[in-house]
């Protein structure tokens, strides 16, 4: 998995990277549930053992320094009580989520060991480790989580946080992954949270989480409850606003949440494993590297067009894995074009760049048509253009294997600029000044400007009209639809 060090503000997307190319041994599933323990997740969130361990974390959070530590002495007694209301409360619901009991009781021993401590900067490396949802994917599965650990793009600080959840797994996503191997995956819809996931944040990673040492991870889950109903809210908007007459498939994902859950968990299981494999001229997790930030949108980009590709072959198939792999090559199109290009700020946004250069690549090329202030595509032209970017993706990081960085840096400019127009006061437009091409890679960085390709004026007018619609869907679950 990898986080980048983007500030916060700018990241739209995570890179969702779950997945290791190494083999595993099979997991054993002896004793795990093979139906869920709680058949409606109504019955969950009106537990009252839930509502009050979930606001218990809420008030604990204020309490709360940015490390996760509460340095102030004064505010240990109502810790020590709020502490007790979480660790009460996980023993009371424990028995709803007998998959989850060596996590849980593992989290009661964190907490009591956290209160022992003073407060000091908390320690859940335990029952992190402890904590192991890649080894229970079965379709509605519900998990209880509780970890001091940040949100992204919510919480830059390791705040206690609670969520309640459940596994989506259909049938077919279990036949795909037979092929399209990625052990680590985890595909999740959000049931209840604290004020952390009230935000954009649709993964939960547990390199978030407050711990003494970093282990090896074996998981990481995205909501994509939360993707699909963003998706649907979105791209309804948009479609009205361009005038884009939507294809059957696009049109049915709009009517049905499941269905574009299911989408996306597909598009998000093949994306994840594809950081991994290719022609890589870097480490594919791009772990604590400061690059520019143009950089990061090819990657995320190209992990896109990766799973569009193989949706694209997937997508002749008559049966449950070809009707979504058709949906597929839509959401990607559709969420990177109307939702990633204009969300979030405009400080080194790397996913709003990746929408920015799809759209352009397809308009320059003719598939797509912005004529009389309504938008059109040629249908039948997409998928060979789409796969023509993945291509031109391909053949600079295959190329780049044999580059300096820096040299690779340069080369990935030309592409994106050959496409996206950058900012008139560019100074890589330019051409860098010597001095920082003989210099070391922090220059080249730091010569990037915080909006090196701005919005084209499509996306500019079109931005200002989704703002709204866009804003309202922080916090969304796909039960708000």
């Amino acid at each position: 998995m990898s986080l980048l060090t983007t500030p916060s503000k700018s990241v739209i997307g995570e890179p969702e990277v779950v997945e290791d190319n190494r083999p595993t041994a099979p997991i054993v599933e002896d004793n795990r549930p093979t139906t869920p323990i709680v058949e409606d997740g109504r019955e969950l969130r009106a537990q009252p053992a839930w509502l009050l361990l979930k606001d218990a974390a809420t008030a604990l959070q204020p309490l709360q320094a940015a490390d996760g530590s509460i340095p102030d002495a004064g505010d240990h007694a109502a810790a020590r009580e709020l502490v007790a209301s979480i660790t009460t409360s996980i023993a009371a619901l424990a028995p709803l989520f007998p998959h989850d009991r060596a996590y849980l009781e593992a989290s009661v021993v964190d907490f009591d060991r956290w209160v022992e401590s003073g407060f000091a900067v908390p320690d859940f490396l335990d029952s992190l480790v402890a904590f192991q949802p890649q080894e229970h994917r079965i379709d509605g599965l519900p998990h209880l989580v509780v970890f001091p650990m940040y949100t992204q793009n919510g919480s830059r600080s390791r705040l206690v946080e609670a969520l309640l959840c459940e596994v989506i797994w259909p049938e077919f996503i279990a036949e795909l992954e037979q092929t399209y191997t990625n052990r680590l995956f985890v595909s999740l819809r959000l049931l209840d949270f604290t004020p952390g996931y009230d935000t954009n944040s649709a993964v939960l990673f547990p390199e978030t989480v407050a711990m003494r040492e970093v282990p090896t991870f074996t998981w990481g889950a995205i909501f994509q409850d939360r993707e699909a109903a963003r998706f649907r809210r979105v791209v309804a908007a948009a479609s009205e606003i361009t005038k884009l007459d939507l294809p059957a498939g696009a049109a049915r994902m709009l009517s049905h949440q499941r269905l574009t859950e299911d989408t996306f968990v597909m598009w998000d299981l093949i994306h994840d494993r594809s950081h991994m494999r290719g022609d890589l001229p870097f480490d594919p997790f791009m772990i604590k590297q400061r690059m520019p930030f143009f950089l990061y949108s090819l990657e995320e980009l190209r992990c896109d067009l990766t799973a569009y590709r193989a949706c694209v072959e997937l997508g002749s198939r008559d049966d449950a894995i070809g009707e979504h792999a058709r949906l597929v090559q839509y959401a990607v199109l559709f969420d990177r074009i109307f939702r990633f290009a204009i969300t979030g700020s405009r400080v080194r946004n790397y996913d709003g760049l990746g929408g920015q250069l799809l759209f352009a690549w397809l308009h320059q090329r003719g598939v797509l048509h912005w004529t009389d202030t309504q938008l059109a595509f040629d249908w039948d032209a997409v998928p060979a253009a789409v796969i023509e970017l993945s291509d031109a993706i391909d053949r600079l990081y295959w190329e780049s294997i044999d580059r300096p960085k820096v040299a690779h840096w340069l080369a990935a400019y030309e592409l994106v600029r050959s496409v996206v127009t950058p900012h008139p006061a560019s100074q890589w437009a330019r051409g860098l000044p010597r001095e920082v091409l003989a210099g070391a890679p922090k220059g080249y960085t730091d010569a990037v400007l915080d909006d090196e390709f701005p919005l084209s004026m499509f996306f500019e007018a079109l931005e200002k009209k989704m703002r709204d619609v866009i804003s309202a869907t922080a916090g969304i679950t796909g039960r708000d639809d």
